[in-house]
This record gives structure tokens, sequence and C-alpha cells, in this order.
């Protein structure tokens, strides 16, 4: 989940002030006080932590202790957890492995495998930020209507009668290798869409086009793109909720509890150190809110199902809530599954998939963006030069091709919520994350970890989406604040092309099979595109805002500019952006002066002049 682009640049995007001097590197074996201050708990937002780069224990090159990286790398998986999760369980029904909890537990386990890859590349020849990378949302739009076409629907499954009889006839291995096949085929397609639109991310970087292109992309481009993202799950966060409201609005008010109300209450806890014992106090309820949530209303659902309250029929209200539906599913996954290229086959390419999945390799790309700025000031480091901006979306765009390659079923990105930790636990080392890309590797080869979370109830699960998609929805809005809203103008784009996003895709998917022009690769191009709320709604936003009259001031694009314009005054040592080992064949040769995403890019010392 990410904050908007204009609103994560004007965060990263302050007045920078000096530097922490700490910058060039810190003896590791230094050991760090790590006690927070008794009279000013940690009650930060993100945009309030931007302002604590100064006073970090560790910052970007600095190397803690290796119990301490294992310690918040781990903290730092935890934070990615609820919206790495999030995707292979949105996937499963349109995949048609709803039941199927071994596929399950191996797409769980391969998302987290390929978004520790990802990582740790970002962070060592990417931005080189701490910056972790996991899967996105605004690929989970387009991935849902490629999969609503027809082709893709899922077969009506065999009935119990039809069940018994295979299992008398000694054919369930027949039956699994075609369910195997219905949903493989399904995910070979979205693998093949998102490997070539991310060609493109990757041609944005290397080219150095990302600048141009974010031009004329405005806030009110931006805002019903991200908006129509969250409002156009709200059916998948209505599916899983309504196995059982009362568990949905019980995690939905824990974790309200925890990331609001609690928000100011810091958790005292002891620490040896320096050979003695040491209280002090730590922000655990608003770091962890997603996840004491979630386990709060699982828990609750265990001891109703071990006390036998919830019913036990599958055709009874609130079955869905019993902890003990997918048990088999731990018990059956490999202790070990190792995620490798082409597990599922040979990706497929169609044209309708491909044009559909760029519209969310653009939106990850604007997200991505803001990410770069706020993480360079929460880690003391100085705002991001132009080619570190292009490598890291160079580099993004080969995650993305990753994760098609080893059929994650998304793609990936940088994560808001990690940047905003770097604050508040005033620790933005490169090495932690690396450290949390590693644990991400290790528990995604361990196939057990993976099946364990296939227990959690969907009505759980539906409370976690319903805060997390209202949240995306809210980031979306939260861009107008650039723009003039008594302008009729901007309300007149802004209403427009939101309700289009709605209102195009709900009438195609009411209407299936009303394109026909003949040509059958052309109307499933036509159903895709028309079909995604985000490219609908991006789309009219950004044609609109382009050619109606306005000026740059009434569209927020002056705000955006003068933002920009701060960070460039103060660039700083920009050094811990270059590439390691290779300063010195980069400098020889004059020719990689005109590659615009190294180091020695003549250009770089100007800054990310978007």
């Amino acid at each position: 989940m990410h904050l908007s682009t204009e609103q994560r640049t004007e965060l990263g995007l302050k007045e920078q002030g000096t530097l922490n001097p700490a910058f060039t590197g810190k003896d590791g074996d230094e050991q760090p006080e790590l006690t927070v201050d008794m009279r000013e708990p940690h009650t930060e937002t993100l945009e309030e932590t931007l302002d604590q780069g100064e006073d970090l224990v560790y910052s970007l090159n600095d190397r803690p202790p290796w119990y301490l990286c294992i310690l918040l790398g781990f903290q730092h998986y935890i934070l990615a957890f609820g919206g790495i999760i999030a995707v292979p369980l949105i996937l499963a029904e349109p995949l048609c492995i709803k039941d199927n909890n071994i596929a399950k537990s191996q797409l769980i386990s391969t998302i987290f495998f390929v978004s520790g890859l990802c990582t740790l590349l970002q962070t060592a020849v990417g931005t080189r930020l701490p910056i972790l990378q996991g899967g996105t949302f605004s690929f989970i739009t387009p991935t849902l209507a490629i999969l609503a076409l027809p082709k893709w629907q899922c077969p009506v499954p065999p009935t119990p009668a039809m069940l018994s009889l295979q299992s008398h006839n000694a054919t369930d291995a027949l039956h699994t290798q075609t369910s195997d096949q219905i949903w493989m085929s399904r995910m070979r397609e979205i693998q093949g869409a998102i490997l070539v639109s991310s060609l493109l991310q990757l041609f944005l970087g290397f080219s150095g086009l990302v600048g141009l292109v974010l031009k004329y992309i405005g806030p009110l481009a931006i805002a019903p793109t991200i908006n129509l993202i969250g409002l156009s799950l709200f059916i998948e966060a209505g599916k899983k909720s309504g196995g059982h409201w009362g568990i949905a609005a019980l995690t939905v008010c824990l974790i309200l509890l925890f990331s609001q109300y609690l928000s100011k209450v810091d958790v005292p806890m002891i620490a040896y150190k320096d050979k003695k014992w040491k209280v002090f106090t730590y922000p655990l309820f608003k770091l962890f809110s997603a996840l004491f949530g979630m386990c709060g209303g699982w828990l609750v659902c265990f001891l109703l199902t071990v006390f036998d309250v919830l019913p036990s029929k599958s055709d009874q209200y609130g079955f869905a809530a019993r902890t003990d539906i997918n048990l088999d599913a731990v018990a059956s996954a490999p202790w070990f599954h190792v995620p490798y290229p082409g597990q599922w086959g040979l990706p497929t390419v169609s044209v309708s998939s491909v044009l559909g999945m760029i519209a969310g390799v653009l939106a990850s790309t604007m997200e991505s963006i803001g990410d770069y700025y706020a993480c360079a000031r929460l880690s003391g480091a100085p705002p991001p030069p132009t080619h570190a901006i292009n490598r890291g979306i160079a580099v993004e765009g080969l995650g993305c091709i990753l994760a098609a390659l080893w059929g994650t079923g998304n793609g990936t990105t940088s994560y808001s919520q990690n940047i905003a930790a770097l604050g508040i636990t005033k620790v933005g080392s490169r090495l932690v994350i690396q450290t949390t890309g590693i644990l991400m590797i290790i528990l995604g080869i361990f196939g057990k970890f993976g099946a364990v979370f296939i227990t959690i109830p969907d009505p759980v699960i539906g409370g976690m989406f319903l805060v997390m998609f209202g949240m995306i929805a809210a980031v979306g809005i939260s861009n107008l604040q650039y723009v003039d809203l008594n302008s009729s103008r901007n309300l007149l784009i802004l209403g427009f092309s939101t309700f289009s996003g709605l209102v195009l895709p709900t009438w195609f998917h009411s209407n299936p099979g009303i394109i026909d022009t003949g040509v059958k690769e052309l109307d499933q191009v036509i159903v895709v595109l028309f079909t995604t709320h985000m490219f609908i709604g991006g789309f009219f936003g950004f044609v609109l805002d382009n050619t109606i009259p306005g000026t740059d001031k009434e569209r927020g694009i002056k705000s955006w500019r003068d933002k920009v314009q701060v960070a460039g005054k103060n660039t700083g040592d920009q050094s811990c952006y270059d590439i390691p080992f290779c300063n010195a064949i980069l400098n020889r040769f004059r020719c990689f002066q005109y590659l615009p995403f190294l180091p020695s890019y003549k250009g770089a010392k100007r800054g990310a002049a978007i």
C-alpha cells in the first residue's frame, strides 16, 4: 500500500537541513543506545518522522551488529506482511484455487521469496536506499479484469456425488492434475502480461524518460487512479467479511484500536545492555497494529472453534470463521519448497492482457517516485539524484519481470509503511533491509510457513481488507490537497473520471459478449481495458487535465514543482547512490556519462528534476 506520489514527495522534500554526521559510517561494533525518550513518546505520523533524519541511531551506510540486524529486519518483515499476504489471498478465487490449499501455500511462499530477492536487488544496485520490495495492489485490478474474461472464468466445481464417483473409480490423481492445469493456465496468462508490460518500466528507467512522463501527470490524474484501486476491491472485501460480519468487525476494531487509539501508548520493555538490565519504551502497538489485529481476530476464531460455538456445517452462516477448515494444508505442505522460474509452465502472452497490465505498471511507477525521496530523508541521505531515480525504476521493472518468471501472479514495488518505520526505529541502515530480504527468502523456502497462513479464517482476512482497501482509496483522495477544489474545472474532471471508472467496468461486467468487432483479439483488448477501473479513471483524468485550460496553480502542478525545487537546493554527498565496485570503470570511459542510470551520468548532479 502506497502514499500518493505528490504526498510522499512533499514529505521527502521538506527543508533538508544538515545531513547526519554519522552518514559516512559507524563502527559496527559500537553498541547503540536503543532507549526511547520517556518524555516524548513515539506518536509521529509519516509526515512527522521525516524531520527525524538527523538523530538516527544508524544511518544509511552504517553496519549495526548482526543480532540487531536480524531483530530489526524481522520487524520490517512483519510490517510488510499484511500487504504481501493479501495479494495471493485475493487472487486465490479468480485463479480457481479457492479450495486448493497446496497451490495457495506455494503461491504464498513464492511471493515472499521473490519479494526478498527484489529487495536485495533494489538495495544493492537499484536506488541503494533501504526500501523493501513487495507485491503491489496496482496490478490487482488489471489482473482481476483479465481473469474475468469468459475464457478464464472458473469451471463449475464438481458435486459431492461426482467426487464420490471419482474416488470410487480411483481417479483422484486425474482430478488433481486437471485442477492444476486449470489454475496454472490462468497463472501463465498473468505471468506473460506482467512480463511484457514490465518491459515498459524497464525502458522508462534505463532511458531516463521517467521525468518526461511525470511532467504530464498531475494530482487530478493520480487521485482517481489510486482511489479506484481501493474502491474496485470492495467486492473482494465483502466476500471475505460476509463469512461472519461479527468477526470481520472485531478484526477492524482491533486494528483501529492498536493503530489509532493506542498509537500514543509506548510499551515498557526490558533489555540487557552494558552488563545491566535497562527499561525502555517502544511503540509496539503502532508498529504492529495490523499483525496484532489479525492475530486477535484469529485467536477469537480459534477459541470459538475449540468450544464449538461456530457451526460445523459448511452451509450454515458463520462456518467460514472456523480455524479447523484448512488444517490439512499445514499437514500436507512440504517442509521445504524452493520456488523456481517457470514452475507453473511457460508464460503465455496476449495483447489484451499486456495492454491492461500497462495501467498497473504506470501506476506503480508513479507511486514509487515519492517513496525514494521520503526514504532518503529518513535514512539520512541526500535527495536521490537523477541516475538513482532512473535506476530504481528500472530495477523495479526487473523485479516485476522476475516476479513474472517465478509466477507470483503480481509484480513488486516499494512499501511506504516500511519507510515510515525508519523514522520510528531511528535505524536507516541499508544492511537492515537487506537482512529483511534474506529472511523473506529463507521463510519463502520453508513450505509449512506459507501453509500456516491458509488457516486464517476468511472473515479475519475480510476485516483486514476493509481497513487496507479503504486506506488505499483514501490515499488516492489525499492527492487533492494540492488542487484548487473551489474550481469547477477540477471538480468536473475529478467527478467524471472517478464515476466513469466505476460505471463502465460495471456495465461491461453486466453485459458480457456485447463487444463484437469481428476480431477476437480486439474484443479482448477493449473488454480488459474498459473493465479495469484504474485505467478508466486515470485515462480520463490524464486527458481532461491536460486538455482543459487551467493554470498550474489551479491544477496543483505548481505546489508539486515547488517541493522539487526545495529539494534541489541541498544535494549533499551523493556517493551513497554509487554502484559498488564500479566507480573506477565508469569514470574511466566517457561513454558512460551519457547513460542516465549510471552515477557517471553528466546530469546526475542536477538532482532528480522531475
